[in-house]
C-alpha cells in the first residue's frame, strides 16, 4: 500500500511538471508540491484525476468554470484558491 502510495505521487509529480505549456507546469507543480506530502491515498487518486486535465479544463476550473463532470471537492476549491 505504501509502495503504491509513493509510485502515484511520483507520477503526479511528474505529470504535474509536464504538462505543455510553461504557465501551467509552474502553477501545477507548485499547487501539486504544496499538499502532496499531506494527503490520503483517495486524495492523491482525486490529484492525479486533478493533474490529468485538460490545460484548458485546469484554466477554466482555476477561473470558477466548473463543468458538470468535474466535482466541487476540497481539492478543487484548493486549486481554484491557489497562489503561487
Amino acid at each position: 500500500m505504501l509502495e503504491n502510495k509513493e509510485e502515484l505521487k511520483s507520477k503526479i509529480l511528474y505529470r504535474a511538471s509536464y504538462r505543455g505549456s510553461k504557465e501551467m507546469d509552474i502553477l501545477m507543480i507548485s499547487f501539486v508540491k504544496s499538499l502532496i506530502d499531506n494527503l490520503s491515498l483517495q486524495e492523491l487518486k482525486e490529484l492525479n484525476y486533478l493533474v490529468n486535465l485538460d490545460d484548458e479544463v485546469l484554466k477554466n476550473i482555476k477561473n470558477n468554470i466548473l463543468s458538470d463532470n468535474i466535482p466541487l471537492t476540497s481539492l478543487v476549491k484548493n486549486f481554484q484558491s491557489f497562489k503561487i
